[in-house]
């Protein structure tokens, strides 16, 4: 025997499984990304993943020999640091749209956000739902045995 709750159960696994499924799309696109910067002067070229890992580094040309040990690093760092600063612009681009509202995508990834209360207390859900959940009986069974 099926309840009037049935379709609005199914409608909310429905929906949970849409969602998973754009959160694995989502999720394969945060690992596609890959940033690579050159320096200035071609002295060095650095790819950096999603997370800002390094994936690469390369000396395109010679110009790095003209530098001292503490400049190469200057500048090594300097590189690195901007390819990760446009992967996280990237995935912030990706996830942004997915995240609360008032809660800054970049500011997330860089561990700058405010995560409380992004989520309420109680999950939403639909009134006759929520006292199906809590009592185990129909809204409308609940009112008439109150009366």
């Amino acid at each position: 025997m099926t309840t009037p709750y049935d379709d609005e159960i199914d409608d909310l696994l429905r929906d949970y499984q849409d969602q998973r499924a754009r959160l694995g799309d989502l999720q394969r696109s945060i690992n596609e990304v890959a940033v690579t910067v050159t320096a200035s002067r071609q002295v060095v070229r650095v790819t950096v993943g999603a997370q800002g890992q390094l994936l690469s580094v390369e000396f395109p040309t010679g110009a790095y020999r003209r530098l001292t040990p503490a400049e190469l690093a200057e500048v090594l760092m300097t590189t690195v640091g901007q390819a990760r600063d446009e992967a996280i612009a990237e995935v912030a681009s990706l996830v942004a749209g997915g995240l609360p509202e008032g809660l800054d995508a970049e500011e997330l990834l860089r561990g700058k956000a405010d995560l409380t209360g992004i989520l309420p207390e109680d999950p939403r859900m639909p009134d006759t739902v929520r006292s199906y959940v809590e009592t185990g009986r129909p809204a409308r069974a609940q009112d008439s045995r109150d009366e």
